[in-house]
């Protein structure tokens, strides 16, 4: 069986830049080498398995250039890893469709191109990829159904919304997915150890032992473009962090998540975690903590495993939601599980104990 797993991409921004770079970085290490990867192999598939065979964007600093040279193209800042050289693929960016997906506040950053956006279904066809990673700009809704159209509908393979646009928990894409037989994860990918993931864990363990949770907020900020686009049009990012939180607690508490763009951090990015309870007693609680972290690479470790997962899905012919696998990563799963089931129920689809 051949091992190339063939992906397409929706953005070519810092998450698409260590995403790929991360890709190569591997190629020149063994597995036991492979630095902060989940599952170094998921059923014998590699994260050097994984080819890039498309990318869109519609900068015209990156429309037309290899994908080796576009991820460093402005305004990209995603952390550079040491010492590693790229070499080209032969993967030329192309131009997609603008739609939404650059709103007023990020155009002093991204230079449109005027060139004529491609035929995306033609492109994913004579790439033969087996899948369509959506990495837009949160709030891109347009622009991400388009896409999730073309891939879904049209060319039929399989789809990661990785944004927090709702695809996989809509009803009538769940459907359509099912029927012609492709897998679907989403909506909205947790960092590899990222806010939410920590927060949610912090309530678990508050669960545990015994405190009653009365208020929960949590403050990210960055510098990235991303963060920038959040913080004026972060709607659906507020609702799918939101969602994950209260989720988790089992009765009502106040919970409430905020964004700030703090240029001079460029792609670094800072969380504040605080939550106000009581223990024995009733006795008074305040806790906060805070997590820095590479915003990018936090966001490609996961894609890595998710990447793998619709493989299986597509070796196995299974189609529609991944359950255990949108539970697992991401914060607006159609289905919520605590963390430890997710992560459980991920293990058996792995090994083939359950389907989804």
């Amino acid at each position: 069986m051949a091992k190339e797993i063939k992906v397409a991409i929706i953005g070519v921004g810092n998450c698409a830049s260590s995403f790929y770079q991360g890709i190569e970085l591997f190629k020149s290490r063994t597995i036991d080498d492979y630095l902060g990867v989940i599952h170094p192999d998921i059923a014998g598939y590699k994260v050097t398995d994984i080819n890039i065979v498309a990318a869109f964007d519609v900068d015209k600093r990156k429309v037309g250039k290899d994908l080796s040279e576009a991820i460093f193209s402005p305004p990209n800042i995603a952390y550079m890893y040491p010492g590693l050289t790229l070499q080209k693929r032969g993967v030329r960016v192309i131009m997609g469709p603008v739609m939404d997906g650059v709103p007023e506040h990020l155009r002093k950053f991204v230079e449109v191109s005027d060139e004529k956006p491609a035929d995306v279904v033609k492109v994913l066809k004579e790439s033969k990829a087996e899948m369509l990673l959506n990495f837009l700009p949160t709030g891109s809704a347009q622009a991400a159904r388009f896409y999730a159209d073309c891939a879904i509908k049209e060319v039929k393979i399989a789809y990661m919304n990785c944004m927090p646009e709702l695809i996989c928990c809509d009803a009538s894409y769940q459907e359509i997915a099912e029927q012609n037989n492709v897998p679907i994860i989403g909506d909205d990918v947790k960092s590899q150890l990222g806010a939410t993931i920590i927060h949610r864990a912090l309530i678990d363990l508050f669960l545990h032992r015994g405190i009653k949770i009365k208020k929960t907020y949590q403050l990210n900020f960055a510098g990235n473009t991303d963060f920038l686009n959040l913080v004026n049009r972060g709607e659906s990012k507020h609702k799918t962090k939101k969602e994950a939180l209260t989720t988790a607690i089992p009765y009502p508490a106040e919970v409430s998540t905020g964004f700030s763009w703090i240029p001079l951090m460029k792609d670094r990015k800072t969380a504040i975690f605080h939550i106000e309870g009581c223990n024995f007693g009733g006795a008074p609680l305040h806790f906060e903590a805070k997590l820095e972290v590479e915003d990018s690479p936090n966001f490609a470790g996961v894609v890595a495993d998710g990447v793998r997962y619709l493989k299986l899905a597509l070796d196995r012919g299974i189609g529609g939601v991944l359950t255990s696998a949108s539970a697992y990563l991401a914060k607006h799963p159609p289905v919520f599980m605590e963390d430890e089931e997710a992560r459980k129920r991920l293990e058996e689809y792995i090994t083939g104990k359950i389907e989804r």
